[in-house]
């Protein structure tokens, strides 16, 4: 073949990988194409693609009159924000973004190359699951990608973004993803469709209320980003990318940190009284750099608060009570909440800064029956394994395991520091007095005077924090007004820090 033609045959293959008839039907369920995709999320002019000409190789079931270049699924790499970043994006317009053998093959090979370069990678997803005239070679196709998934958790950075239907085993990609965002109104995750559900079950539901971006977002807690559309998701890609590091060697990269602060707005924040909440986030504004928090999973165990911010230019992971939700207490959901956040920073060294004020772990027997002990105790593990630098500050309380969870130094926090004001104790002082001196209070004659003056001299002999510091458990204790400040100078101090590997294979969480 003559050169001229040879390039000729290649401009016209090109030309193939594009349908405008495909691309309008896409359009006309109010979605982006998988190409449009990929350029709303990559800087222009910097995707280079992959495996365009693969195609499926079976030919059963008439599968070969639908076979098409690249296999339902664009491939490659480019840059974000000028940093190398590898991206896949599923085509549901082609045979409904199914998942056969070589589409499985594009995506583990796309992730495997991020792991080995050290570069994110964002998978988009747009599919209706396996494709069923494969047979069990689409199966393996999602075994492929699961298993490079795996191995590269830890070292790079993979997000998920849902823009379509995401079902059955495609489920599990964004699963085993660290971070994942949906859109509303376009974005669903399912394993069984309703159809499926309602045969099995007899149960109605609709695709929205059964895998919806708030569903996710508010209930199961799959889901770590909603936004209102694609384009705001992509956007919302590119600003947590701008939190993270390249990979698991590197740190996140320092910018010029914003906001001097005026401390005294915190004492108008922070009720005195212990049991009166109050919103934490304006707390998180008032010390962070400005509008540079970040959150992650919003909708989901309001209770706690966790997300990235930048502290006098540097990214934190912060993780807070919000205590006008259930007193910010810990329960299961908030527990495998931060404990996934507190593993993920520490696998990409992200320091870590706590906000506490909690009156401990949430009792109940709903708590109980479903394995607050469990998950609890995912918390606890999570803080002990991280070795990043990790600074804990008590505002007002710390009570119970949760002390020990969010604060205890013999837990491995580096730095514990605690407002005049706080309490530290095994529970509160209402709670102890009643236990601890239950006998003599039945027996007063002025039993809810005798109550109280041992309330009182319980805050000011045991529960405050200057005992605490006598016996090395804080290390220091700040006016309020100085509580930016503080951080910054005890994150600079702690930068450096390096730790030494535990000899195993691997340690076992409670799962």
């Amino acid at each position: 073949m003559a050169f001229e033609d040879a390039i000729k045959k290649l401009n016209k293959k090109l030309a193939d990988l594009n349908n405008k008839e495909l691309d309008e039907k896409q359009h006309e369920k109010g979605k982006l194409t998988a190409r449009e995709r990929i350029n709303l999320l990559l800087d222009a002019d910097t995707f280079v693609e992959s495996g365009a000409f693969v195609e499926s190789r079976f030919n059963s079931l008439d599968l070969d009159k639908k076979k098409f270049p690249g296999d339902s699924v664009i491939t490659g790499f480019g840059k974000i924000s000028g940093k190398p970043a590898y991206v896949y994006s599923q085509d549901f317009s082609r045979m409904g973004g199914s998942l056969g053998e070589m589409h499985g093959k594009k995506i583990a090979e796309v992730i495997e190359t991020a792991s080995i370069t050290g570069c994110p990678v964002i998978g988009i997803i747009d599919s209706c699951g396996a494709r069923i005239q494969e047979g069990i070679a689409s199966l393996d196709g999602y075994a492929a990608i699961f298993r490079a998934m795996v191995k590269a958790s830890g070292v790079v950075p993979q997000i998920s973004v849902i823009t379509g239907p995401s079902a059955g085993g495609a489920c599990y990609a964004p699963g085993l993803s660290d971070f994942i965002f949906m859109a509303e109104g376009i974005s669903q995750m399912y394993i069984t469709g309703p159809e499926v559900i309602k045969k099995i079950t007899g149960e109605e539901v609709d695709f929205e209320n059964l895998g919806g971006a708030m569903i996710h977002g508010a209930k199961s807690g799959c889901a770590h980003f909603i936004f209102e559309d694609e384009k705001n998701c992509f956007l919302g890609v590119k600003k947590l990318l701008s939190y993270l590091p390249q990979n698991n060697m590197e740190d996140a990269e320092r910018t010029n940190g914003i906001g001097a602060k005026n401390g005294k707005k915190i004492l108008e924040i922070v009720p005195e009284e212990q049991g009166k909440g109050y919103d934490m986030k304006a707390v998180i504004d008032e010390i962070f750099d400005e509008e540079s928090f970040f959150e992650n999973q919003k909708q989901f165990a309001a209770n706690s608060i966790t997300g990235f911010a930048k502290l006098n230019g540097l990214t934190v992971g912060v993780v807070a009570n919000q205590t006008n939700k259930l007193a910010g207490s810990l329960d299961i959901d908030s527990s495998d909440k931060i404990a996934r956040f507190v593993r993920f920073c520490d696998a990409f060294n992200i320091p870590l800064i706590n906000l506490v004020d909690t009156p401990g772990y949430l009792p109940g027997t709903n708590q109980e029956y479903g394995g607050i002990i469990r998950h609890g105790a995912k918390v606890l593990y999570a803080y002990a394994e991280a070795s990043v630098p990790k600074i804990s500050l008590i505002l007002r309380k710390a009570f119970g395991g949760a002390y020990i969870a969010l604060a205890s130094k013999q837990l491995g926090y580096d730095k514990l520091i605690a407002w005049p004001g706080a309490q530290i104790a095994v529970m509160g002082p209402e709670q102890a007095v009643k236990i601890i001196f239950r006998k003599q209070i039945a027996e007063s004659k002025t039993p809810e005077k005798f109550e109280k003056e041992k309330i009182q001299e319980l805050k000011e002999t045991f529960l405050n924090p200057f005992e605490a510091a006598k016996l090395g458990q804080v290390d220091m204790i700040i006016n309020p007004e100085d509580t930016r400040t503080t951080l910054i100078k005890c994150l600079e101090s702690l930068l450096n820090k390096t730790e030494s590997k535990i000899m195993r294979k691997h340690g076992s969480i409670p799962l």
